[in-house]
């Protein structure tokens, strides 16, 4: 069930990186290492949406970084120019959000996007990236290096069970979703 979820494309030259929200560092990690070897020239961010912590943090005068936050930092220290990072103008609450602000962001181009997330999560982004951009713009899908997912072991540590088990989550949302017009992510 694990390996299932877990697709990896073949690098070529690309318009833009996107380092898929979660929790960081590795994604961004890997958004990092793929800009410094040339593979595109910019690093998209998306901010996510607020969780109720952190606006009870915020309303109290506490404040806490968001994730973009922590992730553009890690782009950062990992050797790419603050030039090269884009961080667009609103939120996005789950992966349906999230690639289509990423696609309104970089716009229409020829060349491929390189998704970066992790491996749990590929099959759905790769799914969804074509949904949003109606097959326009070909997804260069990569598994963050370093992820600690292990497709045959995942069953073993309750967060990868959670993982699995809200990925085919998803894919059922897709699949039941998408294909009538209702969407969702």
């Amino acid at each position: 069930m694990g390996s299932f979820l877990v697709v990896e494309d073949r690098l070529r030259p690309a318009a833009a990186i996107v380092a898929l929200g979660g929790v960081p560092p590795f994604r961004e990690m890997e958004a990092a290492r793929l800009y410094r070897a040339g593979w595109a020239p910019k690093v998209i961010v998306i901010p996510g949406a607020l969780r109720e912590e952190q606006r009870a943090l915020s309303a109290t005068g506490i404040r806490v970084p968001e994730s973009w936050e922590i992730s553009r930092e890690v782009l950062l220290n990992k050797g790419v120019p603050s030039s090269a990072i884009i961080v667009p103008n609103g939120r996005a609450e789950g992966t349906l959000e999230e690639l289509k602000l990423a696609f309104n962001t970089i716009g229409p181009v020829i060349q491929p996007v390189i998704l970066v997330s992790s491996k749990y999560h590929t099959r759905r982004v790769r799914l969804t990236w074509g949904y949003v951009t109606h097959g326009d713009s070909t997804a260069i899908v990569r598994a963050a290096e370093g992820d600690p997912f292990d497709p045959a072991r995942w069953w073993r540590e309750r967060r990868f069970v959670s993982a699995v088990v809200h990925e085919y989550l998803g894919l059922i949302n897709y699949y039941a979703g998408f294909q009538v017009g209702a969407g969702g992510g």
